[in-house]
């Protein structure tokens, strides 16, 4: 016997395209020394999450990188910041080693490596890092492993006393998500690194990650501790010098700015710090976007969804002007019978990423074609 449906029945359908959200970037990782915070707020070796920058000031202390770091970035914007506070050691090798931290025999990652433990503990991972006063090189080469891990970008300190040894400094650096700053602001030892973590969340919140650090007004600095010789017609001066080994700088042009928008990549492809942050959104935000297709049975129409799905964001993001522009594809050959059968899609997708207008050229020819009509307009003047 045939049963009857006497009413309304709705079948949900479960295929087609799902909206993928962007990542969230403007997310700074702070690693900071402070011996006189409260412990109850920032709790030694702990990741801590700050909504309220300017309200977490008056619980960092007065003593040491914390509060300092908190202010220089509060002067840029409000974003949030995830804190890690260490405890200074008897000298500065120990302080370092405080700071590069530990794992520990119960699995407890103390120093810069309780980032890594960032988003289980706050929900939120840190896209910007950097540990301003105390990057030295031991410090930043142990946090490239970790920034690597969170794709996320490290601001750092270019070490050296003068122009040449920092161009020395950087040949020591390979690293696609590092970016090396010389000099300093003048107000305290790690000014500018904390203030570059700052601007480059303000620059995601208002323009997006895929503008650079550079030629963007820093506010709350009065002067820059050396001497920089800049001229926007030439590179033959300090800034060039700086520019040309792939470190950015700091002018003064209608205020201070950041001069500079390469990062310490080996790979050209990887030479701008745009090029970097644009990959680093890409993927997290095409793998978290399609957790909804994780453990779903193969089939044309899911490989069909995923594909359109990825190229609906891709035509979003060229139309905000984040890139340039990104296509997503199945290749047959790339994805056999044997590995469809075992669980395994391959998708191959590519993109531009916005470059940033680094060197204008202005061809300048000097003619006389505009007294050509002198005569004319003297006939006007005289009537």
């Amino acid at each position: 016997m045939t049963s009857i449906n006497h009413g309304i029945r709705i079948n949900e359908a479960a295929t087609g395209t799902r909206a993928l959200a962007t990542i969230a970037t403007a997310v700074i990782g702070l690693v900071a020394i402070s011996t006189d915070a409260d412990a109850t707020v920032f709790p030694l070796d702990k990741p801590v999450l700050v909504s309220d920058v300017r309200a977490a000031i008056g619980k960092a202390g007065v003593n040491g990188t914390l509060a300092k770091a908190l202010s220089a970035i509060a002067d840029q914007c409000s974003p949030v910041v995830i804190v890690v506070r260490v405890a200074p050691g008897v000298d500065d090798a120990a302080t370092e080693t405080n700071i590069i931290g530990t794992t520990t025999e119960d699995g407890q990652m103390t120093g810069l490596k309780a980032l890594l433990t960032a988003e289980t503990q706050t929900g939120v991972r840190p896209r910007i890092i950097g540990i301003p006063g105390h990057d030295t090189n031991a410090v930043v080469t142990a946090l490239m492993p970790v920034a690597k891990s969170l794709r996320a970008f490290v601001y750092a300190k270019a070490v050296g006393d003068i122009a040449e040894n920092v161009v020395t400094y950087r040949d020591g650096f390979s690293d696609r998500e590092l970016m090396l700053i010389w000099p300093d602001f003048t107000d305290w030892d790690g000014s500018s690194v904390a203030r570059a973590l700052g601007l480059r969340a303000l620059i995601d919140q208002t323009t997006g990650w895929h503008k650079t650090l550079s030629n963007v007004a820093v506010e709350g600095v009065t002067g820059i501790s050396k001497a920089v010789d800049f001229d926007i017609l030439s590179s033959s001066n300090t800034a060039g010098v700086l520019n040309d080994a792939d470190i950015t700088t700091i002018i003064r042009s209608q205020g201070f700015r950041y001069w500079g928008n390469r990062t310490c990549s080996d790979d050209p492809l990887y030479a701008f710090e745009s090029t970097v942050r644009t990959g680093q959104v890409l993927k997290d935000t095409i793998a978290e976007g399609l957790v909804w297709a994780a453990d779903k049975p193969i089939t044309a129409q899911l490989v069909k969804d995923i594909i359109e799905t990825i190229n609906a964001k891709f035509r979003g993001l060229k139309t905000q002007g984040r890139i340039q522009g990104a296509r997503a594809w199945y290749v047959a050959a790339h994805n056999s019978p044997t590995d469809l059968a075992a669980g395994k899609i391959v998708i191959d997708f590519d993109y531009t990423p916005c470059a940033p207008a680094e060197s204008i050229d202005l061809n300048m020819v000097i003619t006389d074609q505009y007294y050509s009509s002198l005569a004319d307009e003297l006939a006007k003047l005289v009537g």
